[in-house]
């Protein structure tokens, strides 16, 4: 599929007329400049022509923002892999030295460039428009507003006339697992997608906070195939000042909403602090299959039973839903990275895995005879059949004569031997007991 991407410096609307382009508010909009960081991608369509888009961050330098460097770097790559290139300006402002350094990048790169002149939201200022001719980057330019819609109808006609046509070869792959990387600010998450695809994907640095948006991206390696998102990290409320950083934790949580298995990392110096519980706890409580990685594991001291002791007293810390796969990484030094992904695609194996029903009965129905649920004030409960329900995640339905007397600890039980009898680690289960 093609790819257009959108560059320009900040706060002239790029995030705006993106979240326009895919229709739906997927990347940040705020009136502060510099809130886009990452390379952000979705799906456009328009006259029944496909293409992707993807929205950078403000091309700045010489500026205060400490991220000026690594954005600068995700523009010229985003640049590189693009098969068009719309260069958004202002009307209001005129062309700023930001605007003549990027012109001339584009000037050099030999793709087709699109020249769009935002927030002309009024026909006066058309003629402010006219300016921009100068940059030199083709005979014909799009006065738009990327707020209200106006003049994208023409620009996307331009677009989809320039885009060479689809080789077909690459299709869109909605059934795909979707993993989610999630977790406190600074422990690592993006460094762990970028070592996953090998390529400077997300921007790093030591600034808690540095993701803002959660960032998607095709994995395809080692046998593996999957949607990868990379969240910005969670924190407190109250320790949420920015509204910024309030709407990237709402989107973090919305990510894990719509994912199928999650990357829980914690840092291994601080261990399962209270945030790290509330994620988890936030991930269980949407039936969400879970991998934990402690990551900076080569910062600990160790001995001979470290690592054993750090698992026993996570899972303590986890329980009762403690079956899941603990992964010991170090993404600096590229240890271990593979488990994560073997793990990662297990649980996901065990978060859709079906049982046939006469399968679950053969094997269940003799262990609830062994152990059969207690009885309560002189009345005996009797299962007589389970059934696999047709949800998403794993739930079993147990028909019996008095559902009202099963109580939580047999639940427990029988959710254990589901899960010794078939293999369900890394995903929550519900255990349904209704009237037979």
């Amino acid at each position: 599929m093609s790819l257009v991407a959108i560059v320009g410096r900040p706060n002239v609307g790029k995030s705006t007329l993106f979240n326009r382009l895919v229709g739906m508010r997927q990347a940040i909009v705020d009136e502060t400049a510099g809130v886009t960081r990452d390379r952000h991608y979705g799906k456009s369509e328009w006259c029944g022509h496909e293409f992707s888009v993807v929205d950078t961050g403000g091309y700045t330098s010489n500026s205060d923002d400490v991220f000026e460097a690594e954005i600068r770097k995700q523009v010229i790559l985003a640049i590189e892999e693009a098969d068009l290139i719309l260069f958004m300006v202002e009307a209001q402002t005129g062309i700023t030295d930001y605007d003549a350094e990027i012109a001339d990048i584009l000037r050099r790169s030999n793709k087709p460039v699109v020249v769009a002149v935002n927030k002309v939201d009024t026909g006066d200022k058309m003629y402010d428009s006219y300016q921009f001719y100068s940059l030199g980057l083709g005979d014909r330019l799009f006065s738009i507003s990327s707020a209200t819609g106006g003049g994208t109808g023409d620009l996307l006609d331009e677009i989809v006339r320039l885009l060479p046509p689809d080789s077909g070869a690459e299709d869109d792959h909605p059934e795909l697992p979707h993993i989610a990387i999630v977790g406190r600010p600074n422990v690592g998450k993006s460094s762990l997608t970028n070592a996953l695809l090998g390529t400077e994907r997300n921007i790093v640095t030591p600034v808690a906070g540095t993701t803002r948006d959660s960032i998607s991206t095709y994995y395809n390696k080692f046998g593996h195939e999957f949607m990868m998102v990379d969240t910005a990290g969670m924190r407190k409320k109250s320790r949420v000042h920015e509204d910024l950083e309030f709407y990237s934790v709402m989107r973090s949580i919305r990510t894990i909403e719509h994912s199928d298995v999650c990357i829980l990392m914690i840092d291994a110096q601080t261990g399962m602090e209270a945030q790290d519980m509330s994620i988890f706890n936030l991930i269980r409580r949407n039936r969400k299959g879970c991998v934990l990685v402690v990551n900076k594991w080569d910062l600990v001291e160790k001995s001979t039973n470290t690592m054993k002791e750090y698992t026993e007293a996570l899972r303590a810390r986890l329980a009762p839903f403690n079956d899941i796969p603990i992964i010991f990484t170090s993404v600096i030094n590229r240890q271990r990275l593979l488990n994560v992904l073997e793990a990662a695609t297990t649980v996901y194996a065990n978060y859709s895995r079906k049982i046939p029903t006469s399968e679950l009965n053969d094997k269940m129905l003799p262990e609830i005879e062994n152990w059969p649920p207690p009885a309560w004030k002189g009345k005996y409960v009797k299962i007589k059949y389970v059934t696999q329900l047709p949800t998403r995640f794993p739930a079993f339905a147990f028909f019996c004569n008095l559902p009202q007397y099963v109580k939580d600890p047999y639940k427990r039980f029988l959710e254990n031997r589901l899960r010794d009898l078939f293999g369900f680690t890394g995903c929550p289960m519900e255990i349904f007991i209704r009237k037979k």
